[in-house]
């Protein structure tokens, strides 16, 4: 097996590297990743600069590593469209520092690195750990990847889908098990930070506290307040195909 390893929080980020030694164990890794944190960069890709890419020694390994100053939707599409000689069979993101639920898929590099795989046609998994902690420990979640690696195979998602793996930061005895669940709906409260810069001029930090009051008990959101490890197909289908009947209907008179 051939897999891609690429993240949001930068090369020399411990999540990736304790999920790289996992999985080394089994399969041919090549790591493909940013130069810095690139968290929250969204699906955003490089167009307005060029990419600058430069191997990456990986001194207990032999995984041929590559840096580049881009995103990591970036560092996806540059690896299977000119790096690699032929495409992975598995595109894995992470491990994240932070979880990434409900609707922070949106705005999650973590994810959009593993949807710009399925939209490349590979089966890809985004994983993230629910902790900020810089000491976090990513032992366990990088063993539960190499297991739902080893067993990608008979998943037979369809082509357009990914998982998204969230972990409780707890230790493995206190994990409840795992729920396989639906995005919840994840929204934050003081968003922007005002403050005043040495000269005297305005300037805004965004930060902003979690509040996570969906009512939903069936979603990522909630298991993983109850120490589950939380999968979740995604796909980047953003139709509401419920409402496109209604739509055609009102606006009957100006379609042809």
């Amino acid at each position: 097996m051939r897999i891609l390893l690429t993240n949001d929080d930068g090369i020399q980020a411990p999540g990736l590297d304790t999920l790289r030694r996992a999985l080394e164990e089994i399969a041919v890794v090549t790591v493909v990743a940013p130069d810095r944190e690139r968290s929250a960069t969204g699906h955003g890709i490089t167009v307005d600069y060029p990419i600058r890419v430069a191997e990456y020694i990986f001194p207990d390994s032999p995984t041929q590593g590559w840096v580049i100053d881009g995103t990591p939707t970036d560092c996806v599409k540059l690896a299977v469209c000119a790096l690699l000689e032929e495409p992975p069979d598995l595109v894995v993101s992470g491990i994240n520092r932070g979880g990434n639920l409900g609707t922070d898929v949106l705005y999650s590099g973590t994810v959009s690195a593993a949807i710009e795989g399925i939209i490349l046609g590979i089966p890809s998994i985004a994983v993230s750990l629910n902790s900020f902690d810089f000491q976090a420990d990513y032992r366990y979640a990088a063993s539960l990847t190499q297991r739902l690696c080893k067993e990608f195979k008979e998943w037979n998602l369809p082509p357009d889908a990914m998982l998204n793996v969230n972990v409780p930061a707890v230790p493995e005895a206190e994990i409840q098990g795992i729920q396989v669940t639906k995005l919840g709906i994840r929204r934050y409260e003081d968003v922007f930070q005002k403050r005043m810069d040495p000269r005297g001029r305005i300037y805004f930090w965004l930060a902003g506290n979690i509040v996570d009051n969906d009512e939903d008990q069936d979603t990522d959101v909630m298991f993983i307040k109850n120490n589950y490890v939380t999968i979740t197909p995604v796909h980047f289908d953003l139709t509401n195909y419920q409402l496109l009947p209604d739509v055609k209907e009102k606006l009957k008179p100006i379609l042809r």
